[in-house]
């Protein structure tokens, strides 16, 4: 079976990780900030938080921002339900803001319109999570110039980008943003096995993701409400959690590093090839703009609603793993019990009739592609 995504691990990761496993420190040692250090320098910001999953990292930027309860969170519904339910879990409120039709991004017109309507019923968002999916940034500047007049947080969930840029900065620069998220889970760019990481600009923010990444807890005597009783203490200041990553998963992720941007080129020429192929046949892509530069987590394709499922089932019955990313978190069982009106979002409700994710990852062979490439043409053509 060709898998649609896999991590490379090779004897360098398998070395880093064995030299934590000798040292003194499994966790709370010095990978974990050598690994935040190396992303943010990598993405020209001033700190990074890591996380134990990328899931955690959502929670806890949220926290930092302040959303709490009667606040609203808007996101795309098409992504994973991670980037809805951050929300959920600081006991505020989701919606969605519709995708563009060719860049199955969040669309800035979609949510300029949803903000229009919102100011009039004071129902505006605290936080806009901009999902870039497939590793193509969404517009940044144009959702930054509606959050100056609509007075809105932003998070970019980049979970998919790390190693995209758009207009020349790399995706985490947070120049458009106040947090951005990437994660680290085997299928990404990158892997840690599990983890994720925030990156910012802010040293409060930053400052204030640290305390509650770790129980809320503080030996900063700054922080303290009285001296300390001795050189043993520290004090709860937060109701924190414990989302830690530990040494192991950042000597992977730290070693993974050196390899980011060959891990990209090769996902370039592997679409590339895709788009090439393709081309003249009754499918069509992600709209890749100008001024972006994707990281290429994913790369789907779109077919006739007609033929969509069994082409899906037909592919998978010939030993590759193709994938639907995402079903729309607002048709999930959870989700529905809020009332979302699938008609508020035809775009989305189109590309889910039709969208397929091709295999695509760093050491997909060219005899596994040349096989992949062949059988959707024979079953498109039939």
């Amino acid at each position: 079976m060709i898998p649609y995504g896999r991590q490379e691990i090779t004897q360098s990761d398998i070395d880093a990780v064995t030299q934590v496993l000798q040292s003194d420190f499994l966790t709370q040692g010095p990978m974990v900030p050598k690994f935040e250090k190396l992303v943010a320098n990598y993405c020209g910001v001033k700190y990074g938080v890591a996380t134990n999953s990328a899931t955690s990292v959502l929670h806890i930027a949220c926290l930092a921002l302040g959303l709490k309860e009667g606040d609203y969170l808007w996101t795309s519904p098409i992504t994973f339900v991670a980037s809805a339910n951050c929300g959920l879990y600081c006991d505020a409120k989701v919606d969605f803001v519709d995708i563009d039709p060719e860049t199955y991004n969040l669309s800035p017109q979609a949510l300029e319109e949803k903000l229009i309507q919102a100011e009039k019923v004071n129902k505006l968002p605290k936080i806009i999570v901009a999902v870039h999916f497939a590793g193509q940034s969404c517009e940044m500047d144009k959702i930054y110039q509606l959050s100056q007049k609509y007075e809105f947080k932003i998070i970019e969930d980049a979970s998919h980008a790390i190693g995209g840029k758009y207009k020349n900065q790399t995706i985490g620069s947070c120049k458009y943003s106040d947090i951005t998220v990437f994660s680290f889970h085997p299928v990404k760019i990158i892997t840690t096995a599990e983890g994720g990481m925030a990156v910012t600009n802010s040293n409060k923010l930053a400052d204030k993701m640290l305390l509650l990444r770790s129980h809320g807890i503080t030996r900063d005597t700054n922080l303290m409400t009285h001296k300390p009783d001795g050189g043993w203490y520290y004090q709860q200041i937060e109701l924190g959690f414990n989302y830690r990553m530990n040494d192991i998963q950042a000597a992977l992720g730290a070693s993974q590093m050196d390899r980011i941007d060959e891990y990209i080129e090769k996902r370039h020429n592997i679409a590339k090839k895709y788009s090439t192929a393709l081309n003249g046949y009754p499918v069509t892509s992600q709209l890749q703009s100008n001024h972006m530069f994707s990281a290429y987590h994913l790369y789907v394709i779109r077919v006739k609603e007609s033929q969509h499922k069994k082409i899906f089932s037909q592919l998978r019955n010939k030993s590759i793993s193709v994938n639907l990313h995402y079903i729309p978190i607002y048709r999930q069982p959870y989700y529905e019990r809020f009332g979302y009106n699938k008609s508020d979002y035809p775009n989305a409700e189109n590309y889910y009739s039709q969208a397929i994710t091709l295999p695509i990852y760093p050491t997909l062979s060219s005899s596994e592609q040349n096989k992949i490439i062949r059988t959707l043409k024979l079953l498109i053509k039939k």
